[in-house]
């Protein structure tokens, strides 16, 4: 009898602690006093009229460049620019010995000159001929063969003329010229080298005209279709589209869109863009990586909510509304583009007045009471 007492006392205490245990579990998320200690951020959703932009990595490229060439053969005698200067079209840039194309254009001088006096006596000879020959004093073969003197004459001129003008464009050539206004890089040759031009130009330096500098990235073609109605409709000014660089010394610029490719990339399925960026003073350099924040489309009336405070779960996205009683309302909403990196567009789901938690999501459950501290 007594083990039989005992086993039905343990029985006792057993059920009562499992009530016990039952009992607490139960407050645990009853949303009564318990939680009524908990406070928590909340705000409100914004309501503006916005301009939707993406950053989108970009690289920077001169609008044009060029390899500065020798076309003589000679000794560099001068070099007459700094290097990475801005230089205008036509400046002289290197001088190579023109001793010998000097020479040439003198004979080319002489023999034009000989050929002038030459044809100067064939037309003589020939207006003589043609006299005589109507006094039967030579015959007509005679005038024939002279008339044939002259026009070669006239050949040997025209001739002569070329070959004065390929010396003189040789001679030109001895002064290498920038052949556009831009900035030129440092020498590929010192003073007191040997080029030989004439076979295949040989390069001396590059220059670069970036000013203004290009700026090319790539956007889905959705992405591309929105730019095209924004500009089509004027709702966004595609003239001062901001570059930008970080936390880079340069600071950041904007550029003029002005380009987009006429295919999509098979690929990637994206459109390439270009900007034009005014570079006065020549800072941003070609091969330059920077980011732009491309503009591409205006909402008006947009709802928008702190990115940290949506939630996800297997339902989709969520937010958690703080009622007019202080109890916590898990709310599903429908989301839009994410706005400035830390608001997002809520395109359904809450009411201007709804006071959302901004944070600590995971401490928060659905019919929670709370008290609120009210944020912006």
């Amino acid at each position: 009898m007594k083990i039989s007492t005992q086993i039905h006392t343990g029985a006792i205490l057993s059920l009562s602690a499992l009530a016990m245990l039952t009992s607490c579990h139960s407050k645990k998320g009853d949303g009564k006093e318990g939680d009524a200690e908990m406070t928590v951020n909340v705000a409100t959703p914004q309501t503006d009229s916005i301009v939707l932009s993406k950053t989108y990595p970009a690289f920077l490229l001169a609008d044009r460049d060029a390899a500065v060439v020798a076309r003589v053969t000679g000794y560099v005698t001068a070099k007459h620019y700094e290097d990475g200067a801005l230089v205008k079209e036509g400046t002289p840039l290197y001088t190579i010995e023109s001793t010998t194309y000097r020479s040439q254009l003198a004979e080319a001088q002489s023999k034009l000159q000989s050929a002038k006096a030459n044809h100067d006596y064939c037309e003589r000879q020939y207006e003589a001929l043609k006299k005589a020959l109507e006094s039967d004093a030579v015959s007509k073969m005679d005038v024939i063969q002279a008339e044939s003197n002259l026009r070669q004459s006239e050949a040997d001129i025209q001739s002569a003329q070329a070959a004065v003008t390929t010396a003189n464009m040789m001679l030109g050539y001895c002064t290498v010229r920038a052949p556009f206004t831009g900035r030129v890089s440092a020498p590929e040759v010192v003073v007191g080298d040997f080029v030989a031009g004439e076979g295949a130009p040989v390069k001396l330096t590059t220059i670069y005209d970036d000013q203004p500098i290009l700026t090319i990235f790539s956007v889905e073609d959705s992405r591309y279709i929105a730019v095209s109605e924004a500009i089509k409709n004027h709702t966004i000014d595609y003239k001062h589209v901001p570059v930008l660089f970080g936390d880079s010394i340069l600071g950041n610029y904007t550029g003029e869109l002005d380009y987009a490719s006429p295919d999509v990339q098979k690929g990637t399925g994206t459109v390439t863009l270009r900007l034009l960026v005014d570079n006065p003073d020549g800072t941003l350099k070609s091969g330059m990586y920077a980011n732009v924040d491309l503009p591409y489309a205006v909402k008006t009336d947009a709802m928008l909510i702190k990115e940290a405070a949506i939630g996800t779960d297997q339902l989709g996205k969520y937010v958690y509304v703080v009622n007019d009683s202080d109890k916590v309302v898990y709310t599903p909403v429908e989301t839009g583009d994410l706005y400035h990196d830390t608001l997002r567009i809520v395109n359904s789901g809450l009411k201007p007045t709804d006071r959302y938690v901004t944070q600590a999501l995971l401490k928060v459950r659905d019919g929670m009471t709370v008290k609120t501290r009210q944020t912006n």
